[in-house]
């Protein structure tokens, strides 16, 4: 059966101002992007190379980003290795190699298949290729048109993946999750618990200190998961923090009727900012059980980590080498 697509974006460039077109009873406002802060058109990093570009990723690379409106930024994370994702060289170890990544693997028309909330949503089809240097280590990001599957509407945080398996999977009904009373307690419930586990100051309030709450349902769980990122003294976002602030992310699984931890990461600012909050989930290595993208925000620039399943529990299986080390 020929799959309906609901076409977010059918203008590849939108001059300045905007356009409101109705399809089928759905409103989409088309936007020119907004300028992002320290973006460069990747064409101009490329330079004349003394020795040879090193070879293009093997395996298939994990993207990540938003959408908004008909149009979506995704930066490259890295290349998928298992359940973890493999750093790309920088342009100190390879001068030249994120214009020749851009140049080869995401030309006009390429398109990559879109993930979010764990299940196929649709596609994009890149328009342009740029590199954002809010990252520690800059990345090539690509923009583009967005198409997605009917019922995929409210997804606007997306994954994406470079592979041509990728073009064969399943499509699933895709549902966002919201946080509801249930969740918000358990996210207070695994806070108190992991504050004298890992020696933590109490803050004044958690309910204050809980700076983001996430509830999201792995495919092989039994009920919605829940993840919050708890901070004293600093704020979920790249900047300074205060004297003695540390942040705290804590990961809740729901069996037989209640949520159990299966995650908890700490950190004090002293030794390197890095807050971490959930970003998406997906089995990105097809081996049924899914994975965790995580953003993670320090002082001066952001990252990414990513959490996998070792057997029953849950560990960080990567984070960028750039970031500040994991503890």
């Amino acid at each position: 059966m020929r799959r309906r697509w609901l076409l977010l974006a059918v203008i590849l460039s939108a001059p300045s101002g905007c356009d409101n077109v109705k399809w089928g009873g759905v409103d989409v406002r088309l936007q020119a992007p907004s300028a992002q802060a320290a973006v460069t058109p990747a064409e101009a990093v490329e330079s004349e190379l003394d020795t040879p570009l090193p070879a293009l990723p093997n395996g298939p690379l994990l993207l990540a980003g938003t959408r908004e409106g008909g149009t979506a930024t995704l930066a490259v994370v890295g290349e998928v290795r298992g359940d973890a994702v493999g750093p790309l060289p920088t342009e100190g170890q390879a001068p030249g190699f994120r214009a020749h990544l851009a140049r080869t693997l995401f030309t006009p028309g390429t398109e990559l298949v879109l993930f979010s909330e764990g299940v196929r949503v649709g596609r994009l089809t890149v328009t342009r290729t740029d590199v954002d240097s809010s990252f520690c280590a800059p990345r090539v990001t690509v923009t583009g048109v967005v198409e997605l599957a009917p019922g995929a509407i409210e997804a606007t945080r997306l994954l994406a993946l470079t592979d041509s398996a990728s073009r064969r999977r399943s499509w699933e009904p895709f549902e966002r999750y919201r946080d509801e009373y249930v969740q918000r307690a358990a996210s207070i419930a695994l806070a108190s618990q992991a504050i004298p586990q890992v020696g933590a100051a109490w803050p004044t309030s958690l309910v204050g200190a809980r700076a983001s709450i996430e509830v999201f349902r792995l495919p092989e769980a039994q009920g919605p998961s829940v993840i919050a990122t708890f901070l004293d003294r600093d704020r979920l976002e790249v900047g300074a923090p205060d004297p003695g602030a540390y942040s705290i992310l804590v990961m809740g699984t729901f069996e037989s009727g209640a949520y159990r931890p299966s995650f908890v990461g700490y950190r004090l600012a002293e030794a390197g900012k890095a807050a971490p909050r959930y970003f998406a989930h997906l089995d990105w290595d097809a081996d049924g059980d899914s994975e965790i993208l995580l953003e993670v925000l320090g002082a001066a620039s952001r990252w990414y980590a990513t959490l996998g399943r070792r057997g029953d529990a849950w560990v960080q299986t990567f984070q960028d080498p750039c970031g500040a080390p994991a503890r």
